[in-house]
């Protein structure tokens, strides 16, 4: 089953329960909703530093 909760508060991507389980975050302090892309960024790759 899949729900809209809302929407990111940073991008405004819908942002859905599914299964029980949010797509999403809850900050902490301001309970503001926000999707797993602003969540969890990428990190970035290691060893992608250029040296010289």
């Amino acid at each position: 089953m899949r729900e809209l909760v809302g929407h990111c508060q940073r991008c405004g991507k819908a942002v859905y329960c599914e299964d029980g389980f949010l797509n999403g975050a809850i900050v902490e302090g301001s309970g503001a909703l926000i999707c797993s892309d602003c969540a969890y960024p990428p990190k970035e790759a290691e060893g992608s530093e250029s040296s010289e």
